[in-house]
């Protein structure tokens, strides 16, 4: 009875609207200023990105002061060589999808069912919305959060804008990020100047860029170099960007 009679006060108090009207007023900031972002690197040069932040402070936090090594080179001055190599390596059906590979999913989830491991099929623009906005490491959260912004880039960018903020993001090496500092510093050229067997290797890096070397690479890496420049063949060679137009 006495149960009843604080749980009636507690209707009554208000509590319950007040918070729901404050969680309401939490969700709608969230998505006004996730969209907002979103709108404005949709023009602006990235210069940075949460990932370079997570790094950073990790560094700080072991008593390090990690350099970042990044700088930021629009469309026309990034190898066509390299563009194709990341969408040969990463996700061939980069100009097709709408954010997720649905095919790729299925299969990952057929192996994992079978008893093998549960294969990552993050296309690019999942990789781009995940290293722009948010941590690494793997939760359910995060992963939501992830196709929420996966979302938002493929609904207000292009695809070329999807595929240079990914070049320009990407972590190659530690502190190292982006297409200009990874040809820099591993082939002691500029992103412009890639070759297609230097960025085919560049693209071979990318699943463990902190464990993998594109100028000194190991048997595995040259193997799946190789691998890549066939498929950078395979998929017609530059005249496959103009899929992205």
């Amino acid at each position: 009875m006495h149960f009843l009679k604080r749980e009636r006060l507690f209707m009554q108090s208000g509590w319950p609207r007040t918070l729901l009207r404050y969680l309401l007023i939490v969700i709608a900031a969230f998505v006004g200023l996730s969209v907002l972002f979103v709108l404005i690197f949709r023009f602006v040069p990235l210069f940075g990105s949460m990932v370079m932040v997570e790094r950073k402070v990790g560094s700080w936090m072991q008593g390090e002061n990690l350099t970042i090594d990044q700088h930021w080179e629009p469309w026309s001055r990034l190898s066509d060589n390299a563009k194709v190599a990341v969408m040969a390596g990463e996700d061939q059906r980069f100009p097709e999808h709408w954010g997720f590979d649905v095919a790729q999913i299925k299969r990952s989830l057929a192996n994992w069912s079978d008893g093998g491991g549960l294969r990552g099929a993050s296309t690019i623009s999942q990789q781009t919305a995940r290293n722009l906005f948010l941590w690494t490491g793997r939760s359910w959260i995060r992963k939501g959060l992830e196709a929420w912004f996966t979302i938002l880039i493929e609904t207000f960018w292009s695809k070329q804008r999807i595929l240079e903020a990914y070049l320009n993001i990407a972590e190659w090496d530690t502190g190292v990020f982006g297409l200009e500092a990874a040809a820099q510093h591993y082939f002691g050229v500029s992103a412009a100047n890639l070759s297609p067997s230097q960025a085919a290797r560049l693209a071979a890096i990318l699943p463990n860029p902190r464990g993998w070397s594109a100028s000194h690479p190991s048997a595995h890496v040259q193997q799946r170099a190789a691998w890549i420049e066939r498929q950078m063949r395979n998929l017609g060679g530059a005249a496959f960007l103009e899929k992205l137009d």
